[in-house]
């Protein structure tokens, strides 16, 4: 799992690295290794190019120079531009010592971009790194706006990041270069990672150069990547039976909003729970019996209106204690039974629990119940968030990292804050990212799904609350992607994901 830095952390990194005995010089070098390779791979042969450099003052710029020489030096290439923004004088340190060595091997700079550049089929983005505070101005922005209109056959490629885009958060501050690819190193940053910056930077490689991991392995932002959690996918014992992989328990539903209790409680099924018990009012158990086979039911008392009974809390209480978790919400309703049933299992059950959709807005609307320590998941979308918090889905989605991190930890809760790049907040304040996803789940009952497969992870992995979390949210968001490019955004339903969920288990083992 990678850990995502600021650029005061990536600086820190860099200076403890170079007092290991790795100056800057060599990972200056190393870093242009790492370009170089990648354009080689998704790009080459390199010599059927036409290829500009652009590189600014300054250590974004030094590693866009080393580059330059090594495209010089080790292909020889017949169209090969460098482009400096300032005259060479004010280059300083490690980028004035490529600019030397680049001049040494035959390389040389240009100042201006001329006409004939416009058949470039390559760039490599080096005008500005990670230390920009505030907008890109000059003959920078010029440039910034050169490539992004000037070029119509070229492919970009953004040394670090793309230049112009603010390194420490996900908005962007003025214009930066729309890249196809982004190289970055040791670590991926905030807005690499976070949105809508993320949605800029291209394919994303993280490179090594040689800093140690131990140097930022205290950091407490990460991206989710398959190995996470890959364990939790491994074959299962040949002798394994349905009683090794928990019992799940969800507390959904109600009369006439059935899909949503049917819908998790199936999901938690292909997410591999060995059982599921679907527990809602007497009405909708024929739905939703008839629309999974394979799910257990329980009836419970019912309110005249189709809402569940709060005399349903002791057959409820006497479910839970021989299953392995318990999730409610979905369809749930907020009605007085449900209020008081859902506040008080919340509080009182001594196992894990996952709340959603109703569950929620009946958390938000009253005290904060003590839960003992026991696990909890929260899976809000922003307006849920915000109703949580007291707060408005705008403040929300302004600050999502800040406004998980302080929930989780205030609530001894774990966060699954819904959206583009979902996070996952723990009590510690840690935050994992999740890069998978697709507009195409924005429809309804994806929230549901999701309910299902944390569910049924977390039956399977009690013991690996974390990873089994992580799981479920990267499955749910690949199975989206899936169905994206097979289904279309438009034409795409929650129940697509079911269907979808064995090929994105498949693309995390491999």
């Amino acid at each position: 799992m990678s850990k995502v830095l600021t650029a005061a952390e990536m600086r820190e990194v860099d200076r403890k690295t170079s007092e290991l005995g790795l100056p800057g010089l060599i990972l200056m070098e190393n870093a242009a290794h790492r370009v170089v390779e990648f354009l080689v791979e998704r790009f080459g042969p390199l010599e059927r190019h036409r290829i500009i450099v652009f590189c600014g003052k300054g250590n974004n710029g030094g590693d866009g120079l080393a580059i330059a020489r090594q495209l010089h030096t080790r292909f020889r290439l017949a169209a090969l531009d460098v482009l400096l923004t300032c005259p060479p004088d004010e280059l300083t340190g490690d980028a004035a010592a490529n600019f030397r060595m680049l001049g040494v091997s035959g390389g040389r700079c240009q100042f201006e971009v001329e006409p004939r550049m416009q058949a470039a089929t390559l760039i490599v983005d080096a005008l500005l790194g990670t230390g920009l505070t505030g907008p890109a101005r000059g003959k920078t922005l010029d440039w910034i706006r050169a490539i992004n209109a000037g070029f119509p056959a070229a492919k970009v490629v953004c040394v670090d990041v793309p230049s112009g885009m603010p390194s420490d958060t996900g908005e962007a501050a003025g214009e930066c270069v729309r890249a196809d690819a982004t190289v970055t190193f040791t670590s991926p940053h905030y807005c690499h990672v976070l949105a809508p910056n993320c949605n800029r930077v291209g394919e994303l490689r993280v490179a090594q150069i040689g800093s140690p991991a131990s140097l930022y392995e205290d950091v407490k932002l990460s991206l989710v990547e398959p190995e996470t959690f890959r364990t939790l996918l491994a074959a299962r014992d040949p002798a394994g039976n349905k009683g090794l992989y928990g019992h799940a328990l969800i507390l959904a539903g109600s009369r006439g909003k059935t899909g949503a209790a049917a819908m998790a409680g199936m999901a938690a099924l292909h997410a591999g729970a060995g059982l599921v018990t679907v527990a809602s009012v007497a009405s909708a158990i024929p739905v939703i019996a008839a629309y999974g086979p394979e799910l257990m039911t329980a009836p419970l008392e019912e309110s005249p209106d189709g809402a569940i009974s709060a005399d349903a809390l002791d057959e409820l209480n006497d479910l839970a204690k021989t299953r392995t978790l318990l999730a409610m919400g979905p369809g749930l309703g907020t009605a007085a039974g449900a209020a008081k049933i859902v506040r008080d299992l919340f509080a009182n059950l001594e196992k894990p629990v996952v709340a959603d959709a109703d569950a929620l807005n009946i958390l938000a609307a009253g005290a904060w119940p003590d839960t003992n320590g026991n696990l909890r998941v929260l899976t809000p979308h922003p307006g849920e968030m915000a109703r949580l918090t007291g707060s408005t889905v705008p403040q929300v989605q302004s600050s999502r990292l800040e406004c998980s991190r302080q929930f989780a930890a205030r609530r001894n809760v774990i966060v699954v804050l819904k959206g583009e790049r979902t996070l996952v907040a723990f009590p510690d304040g840690d935050v994992w990212v999740n890069p998978t996803g697709s507009p195409a789940m924005a429809t309804g009952g994806t929230g549901d799904v999701l309910t299902g497969m944390i569910t049924g992870m977390l039956a399977q992995f009690p013991k690996h609350p974390r990873e089994a979390v992580a799981a479920a949210v990267w499955l749910h968001g690949r199975a989206g992607e899936l169905g994206a490019a097979r289904i279309g955004e438009q034409a795409f339903v929650a129940t697509d994901l079911l269907r979808l969920l064995p090929e994105a288990i498949r693309d995390a083992r491999d």
